[in-house]
């Protein structure tokens, strides 16, 4: 239908609109509505308005003696036009003859038939988890191949279920065999015996000479040995005093008593040197907390020599924007086995752990605890008497003999000493 006006109108902005004062069109989904008059329309829109994203939604509602009419404009039902388009409404003024424009939005106004919410809302279980959902998609729409595939992923997780279920039942048995706390303690000595085995150096415990138990090797290759052969003379040189400087300062007892007593000359001169430059670079990072990259360059140590303690016995900790190689306690451990099996190849597989522990700062259980881990023969010699300071006790030995000592793990916590 064409309408023909009689006179001329002029096209009038209005200012600048809210959203609450934009103009409402609606749409019937069902057909067309023969008198309009008779609904009766109502505008809900959203409480919250701080929130951006909720202030703008809106929800009318038009009523009918037969129907109730319901139209949103978020959700799945509603119309996707409004965000891609703009909608103005000209309101004529007959008497003017101006129109007005003013930004309108569109509503798709759906039935609502009574009980069809309630029913359709009992269908869904609200215990039902997102997978379950989209599996329930996947067996409706899906394609074959994703059919398949749901259907190999429930039979796995049926026969997950079913070895779960016979796990169970198999450690239910063993706990009525064994005992709760059998099972406890074999597991306790796992776990204490495995705490260490982790950080000793490679053994061959089905070696025929001692010497070949821990490879020397193993410690120092023939290469990184090379190496050593500036620093050690260097340590083979020291004078009396500088040795006695260095019994004061502490620290590197173990070191201080082979340079004492170091051979006269030949290849086992140059090695005990040597592995004694070496031993007391273990020694000094045991007493570390975090090192740095100058580690050692005082005293003259090459870099492969270096980077071999930062790879072996530092962990990597990100501390305060940056890198720093940390000495942690597991690492103290390692460097106790080490320095403890390198000091059995220093002086004929036996070692003082007594000076050892006492230049590692570690104590003396945990000092025991490797030698043990490592199946060396522990042995404390008899109380000697000194001529100034009457009786003494002598210094606790480790040994390297064949077959390695295979010893129980003990389960009972030290007694504490009592002070009177």
């Amino acid at each position: 239908m064409i309408t023909t006006m009689a006179a001329s109108c002029s096209l009038v902005c209005c200012e600048e609109e809210r959203d609450s004062d934009k103009a409402v069109i609606v749409r019937f989904s069902n057909g067309n509505v023969q008198n309009a008059e008779k609904l009766g329309f109502t505008m809900y829109k959203n409480a919250d308005e701080a929130n951006p994203r909720k202030k703008s939604r809106r929800i009318m509602a038009a009523e009918s003696d037969r129907l109730s009419y319901v139209g949103n404009n978020f959700g799945a039902g509603s119309l996707k036009c409004n965000n891609l388009c703009k909608y103005y409404v000209g309101v004529l003024n007959k008497e003017t003859m101006h129109m007005e424009v003013h930004c309108a939005e569109l509503f798709n106004m759906q039935p609502v038939i009574p009980g069809e919410i309630e029913e359709s809302a009992k269908t869904q279980d609200p215990t039902q988890t997102y997978r379950d959902k989209v599996d329930s998609l996947i067996e409706a729409f899906g394609t074959n191949k994703q059919k398949r595939a749901l259907s190999s992923r429930r039979l796995n997780q049926v026969g997950s279920d079913t070895l779960h279920q016979a796990v169970a039942k198999a450690a239910n048995t063993v706990i009525d065999q064994k005992g709760l706390e059998a099972l406890q303690q074999e597991v306790a000595e796992t776990e204490a015996q495995g705490d260490l085995t982790f950080h000793l150096p490679p053994c061959n415990a089905g070696a025929d000479r001692p010497q070949d138990v821990y490879l020397f090797d193993d410690f120092l290759s023939p290469v990184e040995f090379a190496s050593l052969e500036q620093a050690g003379t260097k340590m083979a040189s020291l004078t009396p005093e500088e040795l006695k400087k260095m019994r004061d300062d502490g620290g590197c007892l173990s070191v201080v008593k082979h340079l004492e007593n170091l051979p006269s000359f030949g290849e086992a001169r140059d090695k005990i040197s040597r592995c004694a430059f070496y031993l007391s670079l273990l020694l000094n990072l045991s007493r570390q907390r975090s090192i740095t990259r100058k580690f050692g360059q005082e005293e003259g140590c090459p870099r492969n020599i270096q980077s071999k303690l930062f790879k072996t016995f530092t962990v990597e900790s990100f501390n305060s924007g940056r890198v720093q190689n940390v000495v942690s306690s597991s690492m103290r451990s390692k460097l106790a086995a080490y320095s403890l099996a390198l000091l059995l190849h220093m002086s004929h597989m036996t070692c003082d752990i007594t000076l050892l522990h006492r230049d590692l700062a570690i104590t003396e259980a945990r000092m025991i605890d490797v030698a043990k881990s490592m199946g060396l023969t522990l042995m404390k010699l008899p109380r000697v008497k000194a001529e100034e300071d009457g009786v003494r006790d002598t210094n606790r030995q480790a040994a390297l003999v064949l077959p390695l000592v295979k010893y129980e793990q003990s389960m009972e916590r030290p007694k504490r000493k009592k002070f009177h």
